[in-house]
């Protein structure tokens, strides 16, 4: 395999001025940062609001191992490969998180020749919407903070502020913190538990993900609950004051990115949102223009099917008024084989057997995504290290299973390697067999709806609601929001809310522990398990294998 020297000097790039010509922007249509990257403006998008919509394409994928499965690598690929075989194609992806980019996983822009590019910008500060989302909530977090100290106007409860605050970095040692220490209540604040989240779990990222234009922000942001007051009333974001403010910090996050692949597809890197512990998809616009700008329009859920697949379909799907074409599902052998049992650090483990027992996982999540009436296509990405007689077995399998396989091999050959899977979606997309229906709808009771998902997805035997969780759905049904859509925060590493179970466990339970409202996002969010909102960095981080050269180029960043 080529190295990262390598695949740069052989990438054909080309100026963004030339990326936004392929889809009819012109040189002032778009507002440049730096040659490879730039933002459109919404007021330029909208002239192409009556286009016809391009079919739509999502990426979801089997329960990853932990280093992923080649996700974001397969749905590059496909852009190319629709690219490749004569299609006008426009890619939509989330942004990376510095966290996760530092963490375990490394960046999350593709890999091999199927990358999008400047990588290394777009895993780091890219255009800096996600430091203008950490500095819109921690205004917000300043200004509530400052009410309590200045006479507490709203009778805020200290007790009971929802808002922490958030910053773009793994630090599991800033969870849960003690604010307001020292010097008394006008030096230091009023004393009062709080803590961090991820930039990426903060509401305000749902937001942005999620709304449609200026106006829409702003309701959004209005509507967020961020405290309640001692006699148990909800404080809104509207209440504080600060939503002018906030709506400037936010004014260029919320033009969509533009960039291009390797090979010079457009595709729009927009919103990140989580899809653990939110709702894991990149932006409805960047998602909207790509389909009214290109006859096709691939787009990523993040982690697998049950997690921001479900939340695609469930939550964004619903919101926008869209639905996709074809469901890609993403399945590797190796990841396979670990829910099969394998030791993935121990390659004697790395056995048939393994593969065999562990494809319940992936007949899961076939069910699931066919459940909502998607076709479907199964795409193997290939490992250097797998056994061709591995791949024919599962291509076997899935064909028992009524569904389209395909290998896609995209890390090493970029849109020509993900030709097979790129002809495959378009001639399952062109039988039109279509039937989109949502899992559960409006009117259900909300307990009904997280039931919906564990049972349905996830394939639990039902849900422990704790005594915090069932009084909070009482509360939010008995305040209006019990039409909310439901977004379950848990565990990537497996369909359960315990990361320790593998393939498709049964006889379990879903553990709710609580719920909290993101009212401006439009949807409720059970947090299930052990789940934190705040990762935490690995023994062996990626940021210790990362480095600059004496000529400025970026190393080890993947």
């Amino acid at each position: 395999m080529k190295d990262d020297i390598q695949i740069e000097e052989e990438a054909n790039v080309k100026s963004i001025i030339d990326i936004a010509g392929s889809i009819g922007l012109g040189p002032d249509d778009i507002e440049q940062y730096g040659k490879y990257i730039a933002k459109v403006p919404l007021d330029v998008l909208s002239r192409f609001d009556a286009n016809k919509n391009g079919k739509l394409i999502v990426v979801t994928a089997v329960t990853p191992t932990s280093a992923g499965e080649g996700k974001t690598v397969t749905t590059i690929g496909l852009v190319q490969g629709l690219s490749f075989i004569g299609k006008k194609v426009v890619g939509a992806l989330r942004e990376p998180s510095m966290g996760p980019t530092f963490g375990v996983k490394g960046g999350a822009t593709g890999g091999g020749f199927s990358q999008v590019y400047p990588m290394w910008d777009i895993d780091l500060h890219f255009t800096g919407d996600i430091h203008a989302v950490t500095s819109a909530h921690n205004l917000l977090s300043a200004i509530l903070e400052n009410n309590l100290v200045r006479d507490n106007p709203l009778g805020i409860d200290p007790s009971r502020i929802a808002l922490k605050k958030a910053m773009d970095m793994n630090c599991r040692e800033l969870r849960e913190v003690v604010v307001g220490l020292g010097g008394g209540r006008t030096a230091g604040g009023v004393t009062h538990e709080s803590g961090f989240l991820i930039t990426s779990a903060s509401e305000i990222s749902a937001i942005l993900a999620l709304a449609t234009d200026y106006k829409d922000l702003r309701e959004r942001i209005e509507r967020m609950v961020v405290a309640y007051t001692y006699t148990g009333e909800m404080v809104t974001v509207k209440e504080l004051g600060c939503v002018g403010a906030m709506m400037i910090l936010l004014k260029d996050a919320l033009k969509p990115n533009l960039v291009q692949t390797l090979e010079g597809q457009p595709v729009f890197v927009h919103g990140f949102p989580f899809a653990n512990i939110a709702h894991g998809n990149n932006s409805v616009i960047a998602t909207k223009y790509a389909m009214k700008l290109g006859d096709y329009a691939v787009t990523e859920a993040g982690f697998a099917a049950d997690l921001g697949g479900e939340k695609f379909l469930d939550i964004v799907c619903r919101q926008a008024g869209i639905s996709p074409d074809c469901a890609v599902i993403v399945a590797s052998v190796r990841a396979l084989m670990m829910h099969g049992g394998a030791d993935l650090d121990k390659p004697e483990t790395m056995t048939i057997d393994a593969l065999k027992k562990g494809l319940p996982n992936l007949d899961k999540h076939i069910e699931n995504v066919k459940g909502y009436g998607i076709p479907v296509v199964v795409s193997i990405n290939r490992f250097s290290s797998d056994d061709p007689s591995h791949m024919q077995m599962l291509r076997e399998h899935c064909k028992e299973l009524g569904a389209e396989c395909v290998q896609s091999d995209a890390f090493m050959e970029g849109g020509k390697g993900a030709e097979e899977l790129a002809r495959k979606v378009v001639e399952v997309i062109e039988k039109g067999e279509k039937d989109f229906m949502l899992l559960y709808e409006d009117d259900l009771p909300l307990k009904k709806k997280i039931e919906a998902i564990a049972t349905n997805i996830y394939g639990a035997d039902g849900v422990v609601f704790y005594g915090p969780a069932e009084k909070t759905l009482k509360d939010l049904e008995e305040k209006g929001f019990g039409k909310l859509p439901i977004c379950v925060a848990k565990t990537q590493y497996s369909l359960s809310d315990v990361a320790e179970l593998k393939g498709a466990p049964k006889g379990w339970k879903l553990n709710v522990r609580e719920v909290a409202l993101s009212a401006g996002a439009g949807f409720v969010v059970p947090i299930c398990g052990t789940m934190t909102l705040m990762p935490g960095l690995s023994k062996s981080p990626a940021a210790i294998r990362m480095d600059l050269t004496d000529d400025g180029k970026v190393r080890g960043l993947k």
